[in-house]
């Protein structure tokens, strides 16, 4: 170590003239160069897929049933809907072509909304009998906490407002020290912060955080000078530092707000099963009041829950981590979860950006498990308070998991990690598919011969085998909302949702909003995944914490080139075919309106409006917890 680095490590120790973190204790935390795709995939191919000297663990045999019959539903899905839209197509076509193109992407989409369908099938069956196989805080309920079970709360931020921020994490410390095992734990804000008034913000919360805590809890701030691979390298940073000192260590964001049971929980299931390396809760979307982030959390509280306990119950002990609100082991996060940056140039290569799936893969590979456990409560985070910034988000989301698609072939990993970097990249690539479906599907109308008969009402003039097509895919779209709604009744939970007439508008209004945001959503993403291929910069700006309406000149500044492509697309096809107009209006009408939607939904006005007339209602926001209370005040 320099003498440099030495003096700047002691510098950060110090500041404000009182010691801000602990000596340090270094360890190594060294990433293992990826093999690349072509070389992966040959080693792939001869590789047994089993992780290193470990025994295939009872889970794992159900797991493998259950991603068979997933597979074999979505396969067999996308045959039938395949099968129905080829008797729909003409055999004497003179655009074959475009046929076989509509087919095609028809095909890879209704699989891919299949996939969505049979996972939260799953979970509605979850719901009614509880998994065996899953890992659940009943496993843990009365395991013993020893004293060398230390544990590390580490919160990375990056130029965020201070208020929220430490409002947020003073909730959960206090609620922390109200458990019987708040010596095990110490806190870590770790800060990228670079803008230097937000910088003496931060450390001036910190010291009053601190004070407010005084003997009772160790606390400690952070700010790293050299600011590589954003959040990722923040946490690697932080594990060769003071890594050594903790068995584990709970990740938050920014927003995240957990319950000290919650916390002490995930010590006890880790301790409990000495072979889990990453142990994922299901955080709650709570504490933004405008309608769009209501919205979401409505969304995420009573359909989310459906997909959530789906998908623990296929990937079991091989499961997502998103990043925070989770527990890792840290000594084989430490040797086994450092991250290499991806070789090449343009926009996906450098550094890891979406790090929490790599890291999940690393940590299987490494024969240790990934959990999610959905019956852990007391996990809380925020939504984006409007489109834009969802948006921005997603933007971001979408760079790395393409770039996460490049590992889809690195020796080791484990085939559902492997189906997970997929989907990753899906959930984003999907958006150019749809969009090419849609574009290639008008073609055809503008093309082939009118139908004899045909009405102006895009339904009517119908043949009997693509109504039937029609109605296989609205259901598989909006069943699992019904589903989702049939077990908080058969629960007898309505009540924390406002009453049963209160959760079916709500469900309704959730259904009709989110259908009008898809297609902004559909372009949005098109454009993300061209950028993002193309190499086109990344803004990397964190979201803002607290509700934020969007001014008309900003929405307008940013749909505006949109809503015009759209309208003279629109204009076009009135031209070409009149009754063609009305197959474009479900997906044309909500662009043109783009800006509208986004300037009304980011207004908490509207929000609290509805929630005032129990709208959209969750039960955090009904009785909200005594640590959100905290949080917010």
């Amino acid at each position: 170590m320099t003498l440099t680095a030495i003096y700047q490590d002691m510098k950060n120790s110090t500041a404000n003239g009182s010691n801000t973190a602990p000596l340090i204790n270094r360890g190594s935390m060294t990433p293992r160069p990826w093999a690349g795709f072509w070389r992966g995939l040959k080693l792939m191919l001869s590789e047994n897929g089993v992780p290193l000297q470990e025994v295939a663990p009872l889970w794992l045999r159900a797991a493998s049933r259950r991603r068979l019959f997933l597979s074999v539903l979505v396969v067999a899905s996308a045959v039938v809907a395949g099968r129905l839209l080829e008797y729909t197509q003409p055999e004497d076509s003179a655009y074959p072509f475009l046929h076989f193109m509509q087919l095609s992407l028809f095909v890879v989409l209704f699989g891919w909304v299949a996939a969505g369908f049979v996972t939260a099938l799953m979970g509605f069956w979850v719901q009614w009998r509880p998994d065996p196989h899953g890992l659940s805080i009943s496993d843990a309920r009365h395991q013993m906490l020893r004293k060398d079970a230390r544990t590390a709360i580490i919160m990375p931020i990056c130029n965020e407002p201070s208020g929220p921020v430490f409002s947020g994490l003073r909730a959960t410390c206090e609620s922390l020290l109200a458990s019987e095992a708040a010596g095990l734990f110490d806190v870590f804000v770790l800060s990228d912060t670079y803008d230097a008034v937000m910088q003496e913000q931060e450390r001036e919360a910190f010291h009053a955080l601190r004070q407010q805590m005084g003997e009772r809890f160790r606390l400690y701030y952070r700010l790293r000078k050299r600011r590589v691979h954003r959040k990722a390298g923040n946490v690697a940073d932080f594990c060769r530092r003071w890594g050594k000192n903790y068995r584990y260590m709970v990740v938050l964001d920014a927003d995240s707000v957990m319950t000290g049971e919650s916390i002490t929980m995930l010590v006890r299931l880790m301790e409990a099963h000495p072979r889990a390396g990453i142990i994922q809760t299901a955080p709650r979307a709570c504490g933004v009041e405008t309608l769009h982030a209501r919205i979401q959390q409505f969304a995420g509280r009573v359909a989310g829950r459906l997909f959530t306990s789906g998908m623990q119950y296929w990937q079991l002990g091989e499961s997502h981590y998103w990043g925070h609100n989770a527990i890792i082991r840290v000594e084989p996060f430490m040797k086994h979860c450092a991250l290499a940056r991806l070789p090449g140039n343009g926009g996906l290569s450098g550094g890891i950006l979406s790090h929490d799936f790599v890291e999940a893969a690393l940590m299987r590979r490494a024969g240790y498990h990934t959990w999610l456990v959905s019956d852990l409560g007391g996990s809380f985070e925020q939504q984006p308070s409007n489109l834009m910034e969802e948006l921005q988000r997603d933007r971001r989301w979408c760079q790395g998991n393409l770039m996460n698609f490049r590992l889809i072939t690195e020796p080791g990993i484990q085939p559902v990690h492997r189906a997970m970097l997929f989907t990753g990249a899906m959930a984003y690539v999907s958006a150019p598919l749809w969009l090419a479906f849609l574009l290639v599907s008008l073609s055809l109308g503008l093309l082939e011969p009118r139908i004899s008969g045909a009405s102006l009402l895009p339904w009517l003039g119908m043949s009997h085998m693509l109504k039937i097509l029609w109605a296989y895919t609205l259901t598989l779209l909006f069943l699992p909302r019904v589903l989702a709604v049939i077990a908080i009744m058969g629960k007898s939970e309505q009540a924390a949702y406002g009453g049963s007439l209160a959760l079916f508008k709500s469900a309704l209004m959730e259904a009709f909003l989110s259908a009008l945001q898809a297609p902004i959503r559909m372009v949005a993403h098109t454009i993300f995944v061209v950028t993002a291929l193309t190499g086109i910069g990344l803004e990397w700006k964190s979201p803002m914490r607290e509700a934020t309406s969007i001014l008309w000149r900003d929405a307008l500044q940013k749909f505006l080139p949109v809503m015009a492509v759209v309208a003279s697309g629109m204009a076009a096809t009135f031209h070409a075919r009149h009754d063609a107009l009305l197959w474009l209006l479900p997906v044309g009408l909500p662009l043109l309106l783009a800006a509208p939607l986004t300037v009304l939904t980011s207004e908490s006005r509207w929000g609290l409006m509805l929630r005032y007339r129990l709208w959209l209602l969750t039960p955090e926001e009904r009785i909200p917890p005594a640590v959100l209370v905290r949080a917010w005040a």
